[in-house]
């Protein structure tokens, strides 16, 4: 399993920020570094103590920086190197971390390793990327490349068809033009992987959240040659960079944990289950009370079975390839959600704005490869005046409008309001790090899984029932002998004869 993770990750609470849109201050309508660190405290004194921030490289941003064509420099329009190194260490004065988005699976047709792959002569790039043996054969079950350049092959791609693929090697190969992953080519792509996060980490950066984190290896049904190159990884931070965090997109903490990360979280696709709670016609955490948790509930004790509870699935409120949660529920709905997510285990990771309960608008145009996650990408919702206080940029220079709604949420406005949701949060945050059987590395057991949703959190020291009754409806549930109600969130709670009475909507934490 993962090496025992630095201190500081058993204590933290993420925010995610996607750069473009989070806070612009030279006036060009796309947010910058220097906008990241004038809302450090902004991000401290909502309770979160780490960032992952969006990709920040050089891109020609096709897919909003996931495009990368020089792992090696600063996106210019967010700034400099020197800008970056600058943010870290803001980051660390305030005794925070971040974490920069690695993306170690494909980069743009753009990048100067691409131009030179694709040149007939071989050259040190040349098995840089995965390329058949003729531009007549195309990869089974893969996009490609094809009829690019002089150079005889397709070239797959991951993703969208600019993005193409790395050579990590197939663990089986089947085709003459499949490298193993024990072939020169491959070996030299992991050795340059290790050279960025080098190159990253000693600038200052405390880790990476890594993209698609599973998918490096082709023909890896099992995921076996992908864990044993991230094993490889591993033996290379534990030597030279052991307080370096690894957070993966894997979906699957069982293999990302095998393979020497710290954390995994859930994804909106594959086996989780986890849009069965907030994203579907009915969401469990609707007011309707017509949703179904027991999916996600079950494929969530296979996978801490499996991880061996080390407590490490973490639960994300959104990313920025999801519509916002509000989308689907609205209100008190949200409340009860965010008591939910910031009383599981594992690091919460909340997404720019979701603090707020900022909308998801429906109809924008695709930009950088957004498509229907446009709407979630929107600018930060600073204030009421111009462009809610994200740029002086004249509105149609924007990276993205700002939500038209006249009573738009905004965080100067909800921070004065000690009844909104984002007091509601930043109060759920000081509650969780009071309580020591609400934190990251703290058990979990399930007692039930329909309405409400019941489980206890419990530490060597403390033991807490936390019950989630997203249903409109009132209910009941069995106490044991000595209980205390500690926090409600939504309606109200009380305890007579051994049982918990709980209002619909509300959500409440018992010490037991």
């Amino acid at each position: 399993m993962g090496k025992k993770q630095p201190e500081w990750l058993e204590q933290a609470l993420f925010y995610e920020i996607y750069p473009q849109s989070f806070m612009d201050t030279n006036g060009d309508g796309i947010g910058d570094f220097q906008g990241i660190i004038e809302k450090l405290d902004y991000i401290l004194e909502l309770g979160c103590n780490a960032i992952w921030m969006n990709p920040c490289f050089a891109s020609p941003f096709m897919d909003a920086g996931y495009d990368i064509s020089d792992y090696y420099m600063a996106a210019p329009r967010y700034g400099t190197n020197d800008d970056l190194k600058r943010l870290f260490e803001e980051v660390h004065k305030r005794n925070m971390h971040i974490l920069l988005d690695l993306v170690p699976g494909h980069t743009s047709s753009e990048h100067q390793w691409f131009q030179e792959s694709m040149k007939a002569e071989k050259n040190e790039y040349t098995d840089r990327y995965v390329w058949t043996d003729t531009v007549w054969t195309e990869p089974k079950g893969m996009g490609c490349l094809r009829g690019i350049s002089d150079r005889d092959g397709s070239c797959v791609v991951n993703f969208f068809s600019h993005q193409p693929a790395l050579n990590y090697g197939f663990y089986q190969p089947e085709e003459v033009w499949q490298q193993s992953m024990e072939d020169e080519g491959p070996l030299a792509t992991i050795e340059e992987l290790k050279n960025i996060m080098r190159f990253w980490l000693s600038l200052g950066c405390d880790g990476f959240r890594v993209d698609m984190a599973g998918s490096l290896v082709k023909n890896d049904v099992e995921g076996k040659g992908t864990i044993r190159l991230w094993q490889n990884i591993r033996g290379f931070l534990d030597q030279e960079f052991p307080d370096a965090a690894m957070v993966s997109e894997w979906g699957e903490p069982d293999k990302s944990l095998q393979g020497g990360f710290h954390m995994d979280f859930l994804l909106h696709f594959g086996p989780s289950h986890y849009n069965d709670l907030f994203r579907c016609d009915e969401p469990y955490f609707s007011s309707r009370g017509k949703g179904d948790a027991t999916a996600f509930v079950k494929k969530y004790i296979e996978n801490y079975e499996k991880s061996e509870k080390k407590g490490l699935i973490c639960i994300p409120s959104g990313n920025h390839d999801m519509l916002r949660l509000t989308h689907f529920i609205k209100g008190d709905e949200l409340r009860v959600a965010f008591a939910f997510l910031l009383s599981m285990p594992g690091a919460p990771f909340i997404y720019y704005g979701d603090e707020i309960g900022m909308h998801y608008i429906e109809g924008l145009t695709s930009l950088e490869g957004g498509y229907e996650r446009t709407g979630s990408r929107t600018p930060m919702q600073w204030n009421h005046k111009v462009n809610a206080g994200f740029s002086t940029a004249p509105a149609d220079r924007l990276y993205l409008p700002i939500d038209s709604a006249a009573d738009y949420p905004d965080a100067e406005s909800q921070m004065a309001d000690p009844d909104s949701l984002r007091n509601e949060i930043k109060n759920l945050i000081a509650f969780r790090k009071k309580n020591p059987a609400l934190q990251n590395c703290s058990e979990i057991e399930f007692l039930q899984s329909g309405y409400p949703l019941v489980y206890k959190r419990s530490c060597e020291t403390q033991s807490m029932l936390v019950i989630i009754n997203p249903a409109g409806k009132a209910c009941t549930v069995d106490l044991p002998e000595k209980a205390a109600i500690l926090y409600t969130i939504g309606g109200n709670a009380g305890i007579q004869d051994g049982k918990c009475q709980v209002d619909g909507t509300t959500a409440v934490f018992i010490e037991i």
